[in-house]
């Protein structure tokens, strides 16, 4: 049989009872933590643990698939799963969760959630959280989590600021709800079908950040499709003048200028076989000056050909934004 005893954290008035296993000599723990955002699940924010026993990866398997689904679960709830519990709470469209050992006392716990909402809400602002677009976009607080969990994980630490007394009052009035595995499955088995902006790669397909020479390429190619554009014009009206000119000019020019423009499109939006496509109208580009040697020079059909391969470099170089590291989290 295991033998206990417990650490006593005091406040002015109020005082906590913190289990200690005598035979293990582990204290009861904060063990993991994380910020998400709850209309998509996204991660903001996570602390690092090497503690991988079999029952945590359980608890962190079920508190992630709670990140996705807290729009289906009270703003303020406690799952016992084993040894541990996932307690979480939500507000102004943020989530924090954690992982605690499951005889961890439920006040300090909510306290410790509380102090993360406090000082993530008062440090970022709103906007810069909606925009967010890569996991762990804030691993800046994880600083704050890693110091926050060591505080609580340690009784002597703990700063007599706390209103236990407070907290307490809230749960007798409030109680956290309490929520069974059972619950996580008649989640999963009734989804509720709304938009995810957070797939793993980036929301909408978002671009990595236009480069100085991806807009002069973007520049030189608007222009050359210009040129063709006023050439081809140019030709229509020598066809309507003279019925001996060749019409494969001004089809020659309008796809120089479909290709120079398609390119630019490439360039500033993401589309699936997005690099496929931009060899394909370079390539068009390069045909369609090869079939009006006749009417440019040497120096003309490089200029247009250069253009058309550095927009080429410069579509490849630009890539999706893709999943940020787990930062071992």
């Amino acid at each position: 049989m295991l033998q206990s005893s417990t650490w006593r954290y005091t406040t002015s008035n109020q005082s906590v009872r913190i289990p200690w296993d005598s035979q293990t000599g582990k204290m009861s723990m904060v063990v993991f933590a994380c910020v998400v955002r709850v209309n998509d699940g996204l991660p903001l924010s996570a602390s690092t643990d090497y503690e991988q026993d079999k029952e945590l990866l359980e608890a962190k398997k079920h508190l992630k698939f709670i990140s996705k689904k807290l729009t289906h679960f009270s703003h303020c709830s406690s799952l016992k799963c084993g040894a541990y519990n996932v307690n979480f709470i939500t507000s102004l469209g943020l989530g924090y969760l954690m992982v605690c050992t499951a005889n961890y006392p439920n006040v300090l716990a909510f306290c410790f959630l509380d102090e993360l909402q406090t000082e993530f809400i008062g440090t970022y602002d709103p906007d810069r959280v909606n925009s967010a677009v890569r996991p762990y976009s804030f691993i800046e607080f994880d600083t704050f989590i890693q110091k926050t969990k060591q505080r609580f994980n340690c009784p002597r630490s703990l700063s007599t600021k706390i209103d236990l007394a407070e907290i307490q009052a809230d749960f007798r009035l409030r109680p956290p709800r309490q929520i069974s595995l059972e619950d996580l499955r008649d989640v999963d088995r009734f989804p509720v079908h709304t938009p995810l902006k957070y797939k793993g790669i980036a929301p909408t397909q978002m671009l990595e950040p236009v480069t100085l020479p991806g807009i002069v390429s973007c520049v030189l190619s608007i222009l050359c499709g210009g040129l063709n554009l006023l050439r081809g014009v140019h030709a229509i009206e020598s066809i309507l003048q003279n019925d001996d000119e060749d019409f494969n000019y001004v089809i020659a020019f309008f796809l120089g200028t479909a290709a120079c423009l398609y390119q630019c499109y490439l360039f500033a939006y993401f589309s699936v076989w997005r690099n496929s496509k931009s060899f394909l109208a370079f390539a068009l580009i390069c045909l369609s000056n090869m079939y009006l040697y006749e009417l440019r020079n040497m120096w003309q059909i490089l200029f247009h050909v250069a253009v058309a391969g550095f927009m080429t470099l410069q579509i490849r170089l630009r890539q999706p934004v893709g999943k940020a590291p787990d930062y071992n989290v």
